[in-house]
């Protein structure tokens, strides 16, 4: 009996081209997804029980986070700062990285692990329930149905959860630094509006905006098109968490290089 060896870069090229190709789907669930976002009256009631269960799940989680990454930041940050003599520079620095990196990547995987997952979870059990073959049926489009609502709470949630990331990390921030190593809070929050814009703030809305939509597309899009069974269902949601984590770093990246380029940091 023969036996057929694959070689190496055939076997890459295969690869490649199923990531393109589930790629090219994932972004074409999502552009469906927003296509009908004008007929509020459709999916206007969904939204609102996905926001409300994905702040449920994701808020108390998120304040565990946030209060101990910035009095942490704050701790070794100071540490260095006073060795330096740059003691009143903590809060600056402190609330500049929460602003500018850490609200909206915590916000966007803390949706993915938690919403994301149940997410994916509900839209496989659809799929091997036939739910979702039965919607087809009855003429109604399954992802103007069920993806719209998702995307949306989803898109909100995670940039309602930046901005509690940033206020509980700067008050975690504020404790450990002004309490504990003695900075005074004129000194901690005038250093923190020192390197901070009106631009920041921005861009760190935008892009919790923007990794709410894709996490709730990745797992809408794993959890439609996963194996039939509980076996993969479940391994619908280990990759939406992965590919969401993945592709939040990249995005995270691309759009800090440009707003770096278009809008120069305040010195």
């Amino acid at each position: 009996m023969a036996v057929v060896v694959r070689r190496g870069p055939e076997l890459l090229a295969k690869r490649g081209l199923a990531l393109l190709d589930e790629a090219g789907e994932l972004f074409v669930t999502l552009l469906e997804g927003l296509r009908r976002t004008w007929d509020l009256k459709t999916w206007w009631g969904e939204f609102i029980e996905q926001a409300w269960f994905i702040i449920r799940v994701t808020s108390i989680p998120l304040l565990l986070i946030a209060i101990p990454l910035g009095a942490t930041i704050s701790l070794q940050v100071g540490d260095v700062a006073r060795q330096i003599g740059a003691q009143s520079s903590t809060g600056a620095l402190v609330v500049a990285g929460m602003v500018r990196q850490i609200a909206p990547l915590a916000s966007a995987l803390l949706i993915s692990g938690a919403g994301g997952s149940a997410i994916t979870s509900d839209m496989g059990a659809r799929r091997i329930r036939d739910e979702l073959s039965a919607l087809e049926v009855m003429g109604i489009n399954p992802t103007h149905r069920l993806v719209t609502p998702r995307l949306w709470a989803a898109a909100v949630v995670s940039v309602l959860l930046c901005s509690l990331v940033i206020l509980s990390g700067t008050a975690g921030g504020f404790y450990f630094n002004v309490i504990q190593q003695g900075v005074t809070p004129g000194a901690y929050f005038d250093g923190a509006a020192s390197l901070l814009q009106l631009s920041d703030l921005g861009i760190t809305l935008f892009k919790a905006f923007v990794f709410g939509l894709v996490a709730a597309a990745v797992a809408c899009h794993m959890g439609m098109t996963c194996d039939y069974g509980p076996a993969g269902v479940g391994r619908a949601v280990t990759r939406a968490t992965v590919a969401t984590s993945l592709l939040v770093f990249f995005l995270n990246y691309v759009l800090e290089t440009l707003y770096l380029v278009l809008v120069p940091p305040k010195i």
